[in-house]
């Protein structure tokens, strides 16, 4: 990333009480951003909001993106040279127990944070993080590449689909004539220290190893690309220095996956995990079947390797590594705040 760029920005972050929105956070503050969020309150307790003292350092707005009133206040008020909308709903599971509101929020709450800086911002970089689930899956073993279809059976997958179609119209209806890049991220599987997320795997062995439980799995044998999330956020910034100074270049759909050293199954990870965190941590498979959920998916990156000059910097027994200090820390009542920065700065310097 280029030295300085960040310094100054305005940035208007939605989704910052969220993991992922936490760490970038406290990225971004530290590039020297100024940064104002926007999101619900944190529905965990604990979570990374609170733990790294993200509220005490940026201007956070507690409000929801579905309700449009809101998200025009924030954007006028804000005046924001780049947004980042990362607010969603982002569980698979909870999206099967309440379509209607995943729906709300994935794709009407991504058409209100869009119309609303279209009209009332003169942003200069606009990106939507959506999901490597927003594509048509088709259980094949190639990785999907960006011009695939969208698609998603179930409604959180198809949410994320819907939004990337959202993301396509107001770029040629909106943005392009107005000089503003607007581009969309689409992530693997994301992990880190600091995620306290129902149904996800990493927080769900965590806690159950805090608790001296083995871990209920469902799918060990599925498939997914694990990243850092540190390397997701690396992305995104990369993305959005491009697409201020060439909008109309970089103002496209983009993954940000691992290579395929980091697609491996479920049931790896647990084992990894649980052989790291030791004292006789473990896992159970699961026998009931449950809900639909994919079983094999792979992104390909060779365009954000090849154009953004993007690579990631920790292999996934890396990535594990840093989860267990960060949680080991946690537990030992650290300063998470300072801690987080630590392994940001670290990342950084890799």
């Amino acid at each position: 990333m280029a030295a300085g760029f960040w310094n100054g920005k305005r940035v208007l972050l939605t989704g910052h009480t969220g993991f992922k929105g936490a760490w970038l956070s406290l990225y971004l503050q530290s590039l020297g951003a100024d940064v104002t969020g926007l999101a619900l309150a944190p529905e965990q307790e604990p979570n990374l909001f609170k733990a790294a003292a993200i509220e005490n350092s940026i201007r956070s707005v507690i409000g929801d993106i579905r309700d449009l009133a809101t998200v025009e206040r924030v954007v006028a008020d804000t005046r924001p040279d780049i947004v980042i909308h990362m607010a969603a709903q982002a569980l698979v599971r909870r999206g099967y127990r309440e379509p209607v509101e995943t729906y709300a929020t994935n794709v009407l709450g991504t058409v209100h944070v869009l119309d609303a800086v279209r009209r009332l911002s003169k942003a200069r970089a606009c990106l939507v993080v959506t999901s490597d689930k927003c594509y048509e899956n088709r259980e094949w073993l190639w990785p999907y590449r960006e011009n695939e279809p969208m698609g998603g059976r179930d409604p959180y997958s198809n949410s994320k689909g819907c939004a990337e179609l959202v993301v396509g119209a107001y770029r040629a209806s909106y943005f392009e004539e107005a000089g503003m890049g607007l581009a969309s991220a689409r992530a693997g599987n994301v992990i880190g220290g600091g995620d306290w997320s129902e149904d996800r795997l990493v927080p769900d062995l965590i806690r159950s190893f805090i608790d001296g439980k083995p871990t209920m799995i469902r799918q060990p044998d599925a498939i997914r690309p694990w990243q850092h999330v540190l390397e997701a956020i690396h992305g995104y910034l990369a993305l959005l220095e491009r697409l201020w100074n060439d909008p109309a270049a970089y103002a496209e759909g983009w993954n940000f996956g691992p290579g395929d050293a980091g697609a491996v199954p479920v049931g790896t990870i647990a084992d990894t995990l649980a052989a790291k965190w030791g004292d006789g941590a473990g896992w159970t498979r699961d026998k009931e079947a449950g809900v639909h959920e994919a079983h094999l998916l792979k992104l390909d990156s060779s365009k954000a390797r090849t154009r953004l000059a993007w690579r990631p910097k920790l292999d996934i027994a890396d990535a594990l590594d840093w989860i267990v200090t960060w949680h080991r820390a946690h537990i030992a009542q650290a300063n998470m705040r300072d801690f987080t920065l630590r392994q940001i700065e670290h990342y950084q310097s890799l």
